[in-house]
């Protein structure tokens, strides 16, 4: 059994007003008071719910996480959010690299690296999305992909940094879509990256960063992937909306 702290990761996206999302919490907070101190709970809502949901889940142990974040620090970069804002809004947490921000907003994996040297800069734990898409993926190129996302992320951050990442393998073709890689997938994608890390940072590094699961997780198929040895938790996104859904999922093990 390893030491690793499983994390139970929702992504809102684009839903949820801050009235919305205060009664999500409330509702999130009230299911989860007090059940679980063997594992950890992050939700991402929209930049507008950060800070009403920080003073809501203050004392709950539910962290909160930014689902974007630029490189700057300040200046005149409109509709740009620096980490230092997101670390004064509550944040403990940032999601870096997400497939929606490559395909649709053009990221690039070098903007990724300054994102996540920012964040790191600031004191807030990237959670460092990589994952091929389906064309990829049919022609065997999975690994080279990955290979390339990881190298180009994690360019000239120090070791110390490294160790706050957690990294969330999230294969396109599986986000939105219905469709999850079956365990033995996952489990060989996730040992993949942790030998990865191994040959780069050594064992000890290895064996300490999270590597996390995202693709249409659902209550249904968590138990199966938590019990793979190098799955150190889930980011969920269209689950994670309805409290009771997220919940379930929370709870793997008493499914």
């Amino acid at each position: 059994m390893n030491s690793r702290v499983p994390l139970i990761a929702g992504n809102w996206k684009m839903h949820k007003d801050c009235v919305e999302a205060i009664a999500s919490a409330e509702k999130l907070k009230a299911l989860c008071s007090g059940v679980y101190s063997d594992r950890e709970i992050m939700i991402a809502p929209p930049f507008t719910a950060l800070y009403p949901l920080s003073s809501c889940l203050t004392g709950t142990g539910i962290k909160l996480a930014g689902q974007n974040v630029y490189w700057a620090k300040e200046g005149a970069y409109t509709g740009e959010i620096s980490a230092k804002m997101l670390k004064s809004a509550g944040c403990e947490y940032v999601i870096i690299g997400h497939s929606e921000r490559r395909q649709i907003f053009g990221e690039t994996d070098t903007d990724i690296n300054s994102k996540i040297r920012a964040s790191i800069e600031a004191g807030l734990a990237p959670v460092f999305c990589i994952g091929e898409t389906d064309s990829e993926k049919e022609n065997g190129k999975t690994f080279f992909v990955l290979d390339r996302q990881l190298e180009n992320g994690l360019k000239d951050v120090p070791v110390s940094g490294v160790n706050s990442i957690v990294i969330a393998y999230e294969p396109v073709w599986a986000i939105g879509t219905g469709k999850t890689a079956t365990p033995e997938t996952a489990q060989k994608v996730h040992a993949w990256i942790r030998s990865f890390l191994e040959k780069k940072y050594g064992e000890a590094l290895a064996k300490s960063v999270r590597i996390i699961y995202g693709g249409s997780v659902k209550p249904d198929n968590i138990s199966g992937l938590m019990q793979l040895p190098d799955l150190d938790g889930v980011l969920v996104g269209g689950a994670s909306l309805e409290p009771e859904s997220f919940f379930s999922i929370l709870r793997y093990n008493k499914l």
